[in-house]
């Protein structure tokens, strides 16, 4: 699987961004989807998840109201609209596949088979 990301930029506090990540090369209505973040020096964080059919939906607390995942499944796509952006979001957001589906594995790192090359998003104050 083939991940690309993209929609990263440089924003000020309290805009939004909304990033996209586009899967080739498996089915990709059997994945399901997550979004982390990582900051130099720092462990890759878990910020959004979204299973296969939509149904499964898990938020980090840091963004849970600030932050919606959705996916496409006819344009192979995840999506991660970010509102009301911070400075502490400043970092590399990551897109990560999985065949996992269970709520409670979606937030680990490990879980996740493909990556991304990562979007980079500046939040300035």
């Amino acid at each position: 699987v083939q991940l690309v990301e993209s929609g990263g930029g440089l924003v000020q506090a309290g805009g939004s961004l909304r990033l996209a990540c586009a899967a080739s090369g498996r089915t990709f209505s059997t994945l399901s989807m997550g979004w982390f973040r990582q900051t130099s020096g720092k462990e890759r964080e878990f910020v959004a998840a979204i299973g296969w059919n939509g149904d499964t939906i898990v938020y980090a607390d840091s963004v849970k109201g600030r932050s919606t995942i959705s996916r496409d499944n006819a344009q192979n796509s995840v999506y991660l609209q970010m509102n009301d952006l911070k400075p502490d979001d400043t970092a590399v957001y990551y897109c990560g596949a999985t065949g996992v589906f269970y709520r409670s594995l979606l937030i680990a790192q490990k879980t996740y088979q493909y990556w991304g090359q990562g979007t980079q998003v500046t939040v300035s104050s």
